[in-house]
């Protein structure tokens, strides 16, 4: 599926959506080709019914403050790009209110595919 972007921003956003045990949402999401795993902001996976405070299962990553530890986080079920996966084990962290985004998307949602993006048409590809 070719999906479009613009350009012109900083980011390269995306529109996915995101299933939980009490809602879905439609988000805005960075496409990080640097990133390793795919990461939602808290406040979005709390509007979707994960009980953060009882994910006992954690991560460290490296963010530009420091190393952090947060939960890991089982989605139901992520679709963007024309792809839709389901269990997807994803980071959730608290995005800086300046965030222009509600999370990233990551290698682990891409893995095993092909990704083309096209800066000068603004479209992405993933078969």
């Amino acid at each position: 599926m070719t999906t479009s972007f613009d350009p012109r921003q900083g980011l390269v956003v995306i529109r996915a959506r995101l299933w939980g045990p009490l809602d879905s949402a439609f988000v805005r999401i960075a496409l990080d080709t640097g990133a390793t795993r795919t990461l939602i902001n808290e406040s979005i996976v709390r509007v979707l019914g994960y009980p953060v405070e009882e994910m006992s299962e954690r991560v460290q990553i490296t963010t530009g403050s420091g190393i952090e530890s947060t939960p890991l986080i089982v989605l139901s079920r992520i679709a963007a790009l024309g792809l839709e996966r389901r269990n997807l084990s994803v980071i959730c962290h608290s995005l800086p209110a300046t965030a222009s985004v509600d999370g990233l998307l990551g290698l682990d949602f891409l893995r095993k595919r092909s990704l083309s993006i096209n800066f000068r048409s603004g479209r992405i590809s993933l078969k």
